[in-house]
């Protein structure tokens, strides 16, 4: 039998630990759910992820948690993800940075392993070296232990992911986009095998600019001004992917997911209002 991995779009804020709390395990068992894989890129107020929050996040329920140019944000962080497996950063920051950029992972009886890569394109502040040599030899080491390898690949661009699909096909078991937050509908298994989505979506807020407050988000467009992020609440909702691999580690089905969680409850000491 093959196993069923769930792909949990980015979460955001404390609005998409909400959600994860409110329903990671109703569709893991709904779903039946073998895996589960998140990307924790905006946990903690957007931007990066705090300790705290991954070993929450862990307890949760999530077996890894993927990052991309965010995962140094939070200082706490650069000491813990050396301490936690469970935590991946992307392959191709310098090999002497702190945490790791693949691993496999023991579930059912099987092995799975998982890679996380950020894409050239966009990133200003993070500079890494070049995602589409390093995949294949990464691959090479994997396929030693495990035929289900899973790629995140944080990009913010359709065509540098669309590269990365065609290069990875026939390579890798999946190849799950992320970083845009906006969960697309192109998903779909090449020739070789590959299941692949341009992008799997956020956890959090859906009426919300990527899960943060759209009046501070539109007014830095309007004003030019830097101006703090705040956490949205309203419409919490889980995004994602769910990949079915086969023993031989070619994938079989991929659909995207999107459940609607409960609406926070107005304690009247939330961050934003709503009404």
């Amino acid at each position: 039998m093959g196993v069923r991995i769930l792909c949990i779009g980015e979460i955001v804020g404390s609005t998409g630990i909400y959600t994860v709390k409110a329903l990671l395990a109703r569709v893991k068992k709904e779903q039946n759910i073998d895996f589960v894989l998140a990307n924790g890129e905006g946990a903690t107020g957007g931007f990066g992820i705090g300790k705290n929050h991954a070993v929450y996040l862990r307890k949760l329920g999530i077996d890894v948690i993927t990052s991309g140019e965010k995962i140094y944000y939070k200082k706490d962080m650069v000491e813990h993800i050396q301490k936690a497996p469970y935590i991946l950063r992307p392959a191709n920051y310098p090999p002497g940075n702190p945490g790791r950029g693949w691993r496999v992972y023991e579930v059912a009886e099987k092995k799975i392993a998982v890679i996380s890569l950020l894409g050239q394109s966009g990133f200003r502040r993070t500079h890494l070296s070049n995602p589409y040599t390093f995949l294949p030899e990464i691959v090479s080491r994997l396929k030693e232990e495990t035929p289900i390898i899973i790629l995140d690949f944080h990009s913010a661009t359709t065509a540098e992911k669309y590269t990365m699909f065609h290069l990875a096909d026939g390579l890798v078991s999946a190849v799950i986009g992320t970083h845009s937050k906006a969960l697309t509908a192109d998903a779909h298994i090449l020739p070789g095998g590959t299941a692949v989505i341009c992008d799997n979506g956020r956890t959090g807020s859906l009426m919300s600019v990527g899960g943060l407050d759209p009046e501070i988000e539109i007014r830095k467009f309007l004003q030019q001004i830097p101006e703090r992020s705040k956490n949205w609440t309203a419409l919490p909702e889980l995004q994602g992917a769910v990949v079915e691999i086969g023993e031989d580690g070619k994938a079989t089905h991929i659909e995207a997911l999107r459940i609607q969680a409960p609406e926070i409850p107005d304690d009247g000491n939330s961050e934003n209002n709503n009404d």
